[in-house]
């Protein structure tokens, strides 16, 4: 208190607080009405409130093994709610506010070398085991793709290897993950489909970061594990299904049933087969030829939008269209699929959609729980009209974007444009996109793209 406030000044503490805030939230100028506005700066303060510093101002923290100790870089940084914010927030935050992520990270591999794995969900510099998966794998590697190098990637990629193959007690049981090629249901307490689908992405994840780094037995290694959700589909009813050790599905099967932990069972998260069949970030061709081609997987995803969940219902399972549920963040990426199976314009459909009905100027404006920030990263990110499907890919697929422009005012002063000609409540859809006055015909835009500076605009129609 002494180190930041010395003089003991209220007001001078308001201001200052107001000033930083303020820096913060004019990185990103937009134009728009004025819901428009309080919707998109609301989320951007959402995304902002963490993970937190919890480092004093000797850098000093308690860790996880209860030990007070000195921060390697400084920092320390607490509350990563990474089942979430690994999707959308943390992208985000590379884009926005890069002189961060380093600092996150090594926080990540901090308490992972004092755990023995990386967090699953950091709190106060202690694991919570809720959740599961181990998307801290997802955000070093991200971060190491992106080009961020402020922390020491040998470290970074043994806690990494650390983390995805030696089990601990309460989350994994990679044994038996190698075994079978998935988890099955009758030797995990619950969650096996989900679980299996969210490592397989942290395999990938692992993988991409030791091919990288040159480290190519281990990119062989993760690699063949990123395939296993391949085990897990069943060609006859096309879901991501619960499979048991001798290699049977479980019956019977309800593809509506929704599953969430230990306390309530079943073998999804937060979730059903219905969600989770789509939870293949990393190869969404692959996950195409098993429907068996482009027709059969879009006549699939269109039943999600339009099958109405019926039956039980939990808190965590909201903002439904159809099946699809905004307000969790499995679903999140599912809208951008139609934009990688040829039909573009459903994505766009649907992204306009959501914004109209899962994000008001109200109180209870948010379809669910904001999530440290994903669902608001959801929201900027599709506003600016594309959105990362894969976060270690370095890649954005486009959507469509939601407001008239916007300006991002990034690293070294560069400065990101983003014009959307002729957008109105009528003309939702893309006619043509240019990149500094070039056409720019891909699906995707790179991550390094748009940090180099430049000017996006999508022609309306």
């Amino acid at each position: 208190m002494e180190t930041e406030i010395p003089a003991w000044d209220f007001e001078g503490v308001k201001t200052a607080a107001h000033d930083e805030w303020n820096n913060y939230l004019s990185r990103i100028d937009i134009d728009g009405t004025d819901d428009e506005k309080t919707n998109f700066y609301t989320c951007f303060y959402h995304a902002l409130i963490q993970p937190n510093q919890i480092s004093d101002v000797d850098g000093m923290y308690r860790n996880a093994a209860d030990s007070i100790v000195k921060a390697g870089t400084g920092a320390f940084y607490s509350t990563f709610s990474l089942w979430d914010t690994y999707r959308a927030a943390h992208p985000f935050y590379t884009l926005v506010i890069p002189e961060r992520v380093d600092g996150f990270v090594n926080s990540l591999i901090e308490q992972g070398e004092v755990q023995g794995f990386l967090p699953i969900w950091g709190l106060w510099g202690k694991e919570n085991f809720c959740m599961i998966g181990n998307h801290g794998v997802s955000v070093i590697a991200e971060a190491y793709r992106k080009g961020f190098r402020g922390f020491d990637a040998e470290r970074a990629f043994n806690i990494i290897k650390k983390t995805q193959t030696v089990s601990h007690p309460l989350k994994s049981n990679w044994e038996v993950y190698t075994k079978y090629g998935y988890f099955p249901t009758d030797l995990i307490k619950a969650e096996s489909v989900s679980s299996t689908l969210e490592s397989v992405y942290d395999d990938y994840a692992a993988a991409d970061m030791a091919h990288r780094m040159g480290k190519e037995e281990d990119a062989a290694y993760f690699a063949k594990r990123a395939d296993y959700y391949k085990n897990l589909f069943d060609s006859q009813t096309k879901f991501m299904r619960p499979r048991k050790a001798d290699g049977t599905w479980k019956a019977p099967f309800n593809p509506s049933a929704l599953g969430h932990s230990e306390s309530i069972g079943g073998d999804y998260t937060e979730g059903n087969a219905w969600q989770y069949t789509w939870h293949v970030q990393h190869d969404v061709p692959g996950l195409i030829s098993l429907f068996g081609g482009e027709v059969p997987f879009l006549n699939k995803l269109d039943s999600l939008f339009t099958v109405k969940l019926e039956g039980e219902s939990l808190s965590d399972v909201t903002g439904l269209i159809g099946q699809y549920a905004h307000g969790n963040e499995p679903s999140h990426h599912v809208t951008y699929l139609y934009a990688l199976a040829g039909r573009p314009e459903r994505t766009q459909e649907l992204v306009r959609e959501i914004f109209d009905t899962q994000y008001k100027n109200k109180p209870d404006g948010l379809c669910g729980n904001d999530d440290c920030g994903q669902m608001s990263a959801w929201y900027m990110l599709s506003a600016m009209g594309f959105y990362p499907v894969d976060p270690v890919s370095a890649e954005y697929v486009f959507g469509a974007p939601q407001l008239p422009k916007m300006t991002l005012h990034l690293a070294d002063g560069k400065t990101f444009t983003i014009i959307a000609e002729n957008l109105s409540k009528e003309h939702k859809y893309v006619d043509s996109i240019t990149l500094n006055g070039e056409p720019y015909t891909k699906k995707m835009i790179s991550h390094e793209d748009i940090v180099k500076g430049g000017t996006l605009v999508y022609k309306m129609k």
